[in-house]
């Protein structure tokens, strides 16, 4: 029997929601626009963040990011637009690093969710670390970590990242 987790549950029904069933359909343009959420390049040198002005909700992202960093970025603060509230400047330290590790945790999720890996990797499992990391827009050790999250969660113990790494 395969348990799914809070966060996993969370994208699906987040994606599913908002009509994103494909990995060709995940695109921050379009998760943004259907969530109201306004999104633009930092006017800043420094990394991305999220902020509500009037309860409105914005992403600002870095300046020199790739296309799969921006999609990283994105899914990292889209989670503090979704399920953090407050000003971090004001919070505890301890607090602080609470959210970016739900944030960055999230962000694998929504990067690569795994309902979407559960279909590629059923369907074709000969695909490549360097095939998804081009299926999902993700950079490659952004890959790596998150098909190895996905193999253990799976507890399948044969799942060797190493082994990928070369194809």
């Amino acid at each position: 029997m395969n348990y799914t987790t809070y966060t996993e549950d969370f994208v699906r029904e987040l994606y599913l929601k908002i009509g994103i069933s494909e990995p060709h359909h995940l695109d921050y343009k379009v998760v943004a626009d259907s969530l109201g959420i306004r999104v633009f390049p930092a006017p800043y040198d420094g990394p991305s963040q999220a902020l509500f002005v009037k309860n409105v909700p914005f992403i600002f992202l870095g300046k020199d990011l790739t296309p799969p960093q921006i999609w990283q970025d994105f899914c990292h603060e889209l989670n503090h637009v979704l399920q953090h509230t407050g000003n971090q400047n004001y919070m505890l330290r301890s607090w602080v690093d609470y959210q970016e590790k739900k944030a960055n945790t999230f962000m694998y999720h929504a990067c690569m969710p795994t309902f979407m890996l559960d279909e590629i990797v059923e369907s074709d499992p000969s695909l490549t670390i360097k095939d998804l990391q081009f299926i999902f827009n993700v950079e490659y050790d952004f890959a790596v970590k998150r098909l190895t999250q996905y193999f253990n969660n799976k507890n399948m113990p044969k799942w060797n990242s190493a082994f990928l790494l070369y194809f």
